[in-house]
């Protein structure tokens, strides 16, 4: 018999989470290393404000949408984690597409 209120489920190794996490986490690594790349790119033909105010969002998003996929997820069982994480991936890779679009079809209104 086990005590009341604990937990009978057996806990999700840490390496696990850690693989996930880490295999998941380089795709995040690669879309903030590809903003980093275009903002370099686009500051050399010089940017406005509102450029500046896009391309660096471009690059803290996708580690804001780590950081806060990880933290709503990482307790909840190996599955769910992974499927969060693959959510807040496809979100990233959403906002890029517009970003991109956005600064490629509307080049006039970053550039300064």
């Amino acid at each position: 018999m086990s005590a009341v209120g604990s937990d009978d489920r057996r806990r999700t190794p840490v390496w696990i989470l850690v693989a996930i996490g880490g295999v998941l986490g380089l795709f995040y690594a690669y879309a903030i290393w590809q903003a980093i790349g275009n903002t370099v790119a686009a500051a050399q033909i010089g940017l406005n404000g509102l450029g500046w105010l896009i391309w660096i969002f471009a690059i803290l998003m996708p580690a804001i949408v780590f950081a806060c996929a990880f933290a709503l997820s990482w307790r909840r069982g190996t599955g769910t984690y992974a499927l969060v994480l693959l959510t807040g991936l496809a979100l990233v890779g959403v906002f890029w597409l517009n970003v991109v679009a956005y600064t490629s079809l509307n080049t006039s209104a970053v550039i300064g």
